[in-house]
């Protein structure tokens, strides 16, 4: 699937509604530029922000072509010390890795700590990222958890009967533990409550020294993405989020 996809198809809109589309200026800023004749399409300076263009239609904004930007689907692995937000706060935002237009349209769908690391799946459909993150959809989130105390094999049971969070109604949905060795062991929940993992392990008195998501529903993290990097969703992994 193009991460980039026309949207205007068999139709047309008004200038300055493209304009504002594809750059993120406001509408009021993209007349100005028209009449300063800062705009072109298909090479003629255009200055009436009814003009309609069509998917056809180069438009360009002081030379530069400008573009519609279509549904997108992305995989990030997030190196520790990034903050899954849109905007910059004290640690850099995943967010600010992209090197796309208009990342101000993405969110993140699933967050994680700004101390965990791995899978991150980023978006601009809603509905899409409603199905990962939802409870009701129980949609899987793979982790591989490095403890700071030796693993007993009981907690495969404790786990898969759910636990008692401080200040939840209710115990965790039923999670699959898999022990690895003494120390790290891979858990798969169908919840995101906050600092749900980390909350677990500690209220069966262990604490967790290491975090990374390794998977999403049937979305693997992309061993070939190094931390920080990032690709485009393939067709499959888009349409296994149902």
């Amino acid at each position: 699937m193009s991460p980039l996809q026309p949207i205007l198809t068999g139709v047309s809109v008004r200038l300055d509604k493209f304009l504002a589309e594809a750059t993120g200026l406001s509408r009021s800023i993209a007349k100005k530029a028209m009449h300063a004749g800062e705009v072109t399409c298909d090479g003629v300076m255009v200055k009436d922000p009814a003009f309609k263009v069509t998917a056809d239609t180069r438009v360009c904004l002081d030379g530069e072509q400008v573009a519609l930007v279509g549904v997108r689907y992305l995989m990030l692995n997030k190196p520790v010390d990034t903050i899954c937000s849109t905007v910059d706060e004290h640690y850099p935002s995943v967010i600010s890795a992209l090197n796309i237009p208009r990342p101000d349209k993405l969110h993140i769908a699933g967050r994680l700590d700004v101390d965990t690391t791995g899978l991150v799946l980023i978006t601009d459909d809603g509905q899409w990222s409603h199905k990962v993150t939802s409870p009701k959809k129980e949609c899987g989130k793979r982790y591989l958890v490095q403890l700071a105390d030796p693993l007993d094999a009981s907690l495969i049971e404790t786990f898969a009967a759910g636990i008692e969070l401080r200040n939840e109604d209710g115990p965790t949905k039923p999670a699959l533990l898999e022990l690895i060795d003494s120390h790290q062991a891979r858990l798969t929940i169908t919840e995101g409550k906050y600092h749900q993992v980390k909350r677990m392990f500690a209220a069966v008195g262990n604490k967790v020294v290491k975090l990374h998501r390794e998977a999403i529903g049937t979305i693997e993290l992309d061993p070939d993405l190094a931390p920080g990097e990032w690709r485009y969703l393939t067709a499959v992994e888009i349409a296994s989020v149902g």
